[in-house]
């Protein structure tokens, strides 16, 4: 059970690892247009609020590295990292779009869960 709980917890690292490289380089490019369902122009106005809500994006994943590097001791570390995000995917569910709910939440009270269980 421990490692299909660090499994995913990593799973959301990389997630936010890909979270960070959209908002902070691709954020007006094809890519980050899609994803995120800006047009150019909008894009290019907010661009720096992008790059800043991935670097917040990319301390989340550095938490939750930090605590699959820490072993067994980094349970409080995960738990807390993994709260985080589920917080963040609550509030961005609740003021931007729905699917970040299944995007970012869910993934992380599944590891909640797992780590708890294991």
């Amino acid at each position: 059970m421990a490692l299909a709980a660090n499994a995913v917890v990593a799973i959301v690292a990389l997630l936010h690892v890909y979270i960070l490289v959209l908002e902070m380089f691709l954020w007006d490019k094809p890519a980050g247009l899609r994803a995120f369902g800006l047009g150019q122009e909008l894009a290019t106005a907010t661009k720096v609020l992008g790059a800043n809500q991935g670097l917040y994006n990319g301390f989340l994943a550095a938490g939750l590295f930090w605590g699959l590097w820490l072993g067994e001791e980094g349970l409080a570390v995960k738990t807390f990292f993994l709260l985080c995000v589920a917080v963040a995917g609550v509030f961005g569910a609740a003021t931007a779009s729905r699917r970040i709910l299944f995007i970012q939440t869910v993934p992380a009270a599944l590891g909640l869960a797992l780590l708890w269980l294991a």
